[in-house]
C-alpha cells in the first residue's frame, strides 16, 4: 500500500494564475519531504503536450525520490485515453484515474461501455489500470455496472465519497457499494458551513479528522493495506482572497494531512498485527 499527495494537494501552488506557481518538480520534492512515496498528477492537462523526453526526466527525477506516479483525467473517449496511456508507459505508470465525463462530453452508460471495451485490451497488455472515479455527475451504480460488466481485475474504482455527498449518495454506502472494486483512494475530509445570514450551508474542506469523513469506517471496508489500494490526499481548500494565504494554508494542510495518514497507517498496521498475533496463541 502506497500513501502519498495528488497534484490537488497544490492546486493553488500550481494554479495558472498564481503570480509564483511552483512546477510538478517542486511539488514532488515538498511530498516527498512528507512521506510520500506515490504523488498522482491529477487532471494537470498540461502533461499532455509534453514530450517524451519530458516525461522521462519526471519519471527520472521521481525515481529517485523513491516516488511511484500516478496519473488523472477527465474522459473516457478512446483517443484521450490511448494518450493517457502512452503517458503513463514514459512515466511507468500503473494506474490512471478518470471520469466519464468532461465538461463538453457526457456520453451515455451505453457509448461508456463502447468506449472502454474498446480500449481496456490495450490497458491490459501495458498493465495499467483504469479507475473510474465516484463522484457526483455520475452515479456510484453506474459505474460499478461498467466495471461489473466489464470484468477485468484493470478496471476498477477511484473511491472519493466525499464528491458523492454533492448528489446525496452518503460516504459510507458509497464505499459499501464500491469497495470490491476499489483501486484507489482520495482521501479528503470535508464539512458543511452555514452561510451568511444562515441562508444554506457550504461544503468545502477541512484537515484532515476534523470533519465528516469517517476514515476508520471507510478503510475498514475496503481494507487498503491488504489489497495495495494506493491512498492519495487531496484538498477541498477554499480560496482565501489572496494567493499567498491559500499557498500558506494549502500547504499546512498537505502536511498535517500526509501526518495523519501515515500516523494512521502506523497504529493501524501495529493493531493488525497484534491481532494476528494473539489469534495465533
Amino acid at each position: 500500500m502506497k500513501t502519498g499527495l495528488s497534484s490537488y494537494a497544490y492546486f493553488w501552488r500550481l494554479h495558472d494564475q498564481n503570480p509564483s506557481p511552483v512546477s510538478l518538480y517542486d511539488a514532488l520534492d515538498d511530498s516527498a519531504q512528507l512521506g510520500a512515496d506515490v504523488f498522482q498528477i491529477c487532471d494537470y492537462p498540461q502533461i499532455e503536450s509534453w514530450s517524451d523526453g519530458q516525461l522521462a526526466a519526471l519519471y527520472q527525477h521521481a525515481s529517485r525520490l523513491g516516488i511511484t506516479l500516478e496519473l488523472g483525467t477527465k474522459g473516457i473517449a478512446p483517443a484521450h485515453l490511448r494518450r493517457y496511456l502512452h503517458i503513463a508507459g514514459e512515466l511507468d505508470c500503473r494506474l490512471l484515474r478518470t471520469m466519464v465525463n468532461t465538461p463538453d462530453h457526457r456520453p451515455s452508460q451505453a457509448q461508456a461501455l463502447d468506449y472502454l471495451t474498446e480500449v481496456l485490451p490495450e490497458f491490459i497488455r501495458q498493465q495499467v489500470a483504469i479507475c473510474l472515479e465516484t463522484y457526483e455527475q455520475v452515479p456510484t451504480c453506474h459505474n460499478v455496472e461498467l466495471v461489473k460488466t466489464l470484468d477485468s481485475p484493470w478496471l476498477g474504482i477511484c473511491l472519493d465519497p466525499a464528491n458523492c455527498v454533492a448528489a446525496l449518495e452518503m460516504p459510507d454506502e458509497v464505499a459499501t457499494l464500491t469497495a470490491p472494486w476499489v483501486l484507489n483512494w482520495h482521501v479528503k475530509d470535508f464539512t458543511f458551513s452555514r452561510r451568511d445570514g444562515w441562508v444554506g450551508f457550504t461544503l468545502s474542506g477541512c484537515p484532515q479528522g476534523e470533519g465528516l469523513l469517517d476514515y476508520d469506517a471507510i478503510r475498514e471496508r475496503i481494507q487498503p493495506e491488504k489489497r495495495n489500494i494506493s491512498q492519495i490526499v487531496e484538498h477541498w481548500l477554499p480560496w482565501q482572497g489572496d494567493f499567498a494565504t491559500s499557498c500558506e494554508i494549502e500547504s499546512r494542510w498537505a502536511q498535517h494531512n500526509m501526518q495523519y495518514l501515515l500516523q494512521k497507517n502506523a497504529s493501524l498496521t501495529t493493531s493488525d498485527t497484534s491481532k494476528e498475533s494473539n489469534h495465533a496463541c
